[in-house]
C-alpha cells in the first residue's frame, strides 16, 4: 500500500520531465508490476491487485505522527557524533 507514490508525478516532476531533466515515474509502473509480479509468482504468493488502495500524501508532506519517531531514531547518530563520517 506504500508503493503507489513511486509512480506519481506532481507539478514539479512534470516540469522536470518536460525539460528532460528527470525520468517520468509514471512510465515505470507497468514494468515494475511485471518484475514484482514475477517475484511474487516465484514465491508462490498472491500479488495484490494493481488497482488496490494505496497510501497517498507523503510526497506532499502529509505524514502520520509515526514519522516523527522514525526521524528522531535516524537522527540520533548525527546528533550524538556531529561531523562524523562513515
Amino acid at each position: 500500500m506504500y508503493t503507489g507514490e513511486l509512480f506519481e508525478a506532481d507539478a514539479t516532476d512534470v516540469v522536470l520531465i518536460e525539460q528532460r531533466v528527470a525520468a517520468d515515474p509514471r512510465a515505470l509502473r507497468e514494468r515494475w508490476l511485471d518484475e514484482v509480479g514475477a517475484v511474487f509468482a516465484k514465491a508462490t504468493l498472491a500479488m495484490p491487485p494493481p488497482d488496490a488502495w494505496m497510501q497517498r500524501g507523503g510526497r506532499q508532506g502529509r505524514h502520520t505522527e509515526h514519522l516523527g519517531y522514525l526521524l528522531a531514531e535516524m537522527q540520533f547518530l548525527q546528533r550524538a557524533y556531529p561531523g562524523a563520517q562513515w
